[in-house]
């Protein structure tokens, strides 16, 4: 399946794979399968991390290069993954005055509560290295915050 992947997908695989491989053994922590996915511009759920290897904590199983690249390339062909465009559609489902903002408190309370839940410290995280400040209304602009989420691709879970 690797062989779906065109040369230069495969030299930037290689260059994930290698940041991830904290080790120098040429292999990474499956733990570490979601990150190195993300860090190559994917955005796979976590049941589907689960499916392709990964695993809830470090230490459990390790993967060579060879066996990230099929992974790689099976999940690049996923369509249900979600784009910046998906995600600010769906943020503007919660802008009641058409301005680029929405209640802190709404958005809190979706990240808590909706899909793939995050927990009290996780939500702390992505607050503190995404969020601005919100205004005298409590509302925040989702826009830039989504865009600090997707381009920093905050890693939230490293227990």
């Amino acid at each position: 399946m690797a062989a779906d992947l065109k040369d230069v997908e495969i030299e930037k695989a290689q260059f994930v794979f290698s940041v991830y491989d904290w080790d120098g053994s040429n292999s990474i922590d499956a733990f570490d399968i979601g990150n190195a996915l993300r860090a190559l511009n994917l955005n796979p759920t976590l049941e589907l991390i689960g499916k392709m290897g990964g695993t809830q904590k470090r230490g459990e199983k390790r993967v060579k290069l060879e066996e990230f690249l099929p992974i790689y390339a099976q999940v690049k062909k996923e369509k249900d993954m979600g784009c910046y465009e998906d995600f600010l559609e769906c943020l503007k489902l919660y802008d009641k005055e058409e301005n680029g903002t929405m209640l802190l408190a709404e958005l809190q309370h979706s990240l808590l509560a909706l899909g793939e839940k995050l927990t009290e410290d996780e939500l702390e995280n992505v607050f503190k290295d995404c969020m601005d400040p919100e205004d005298d209304d409590g509302n925040i602009p989702y826009a830039p915050f989504l865009k600090k989420m997707m381009d920093n691709m905050v890693v939230i879970n490293l227990k």
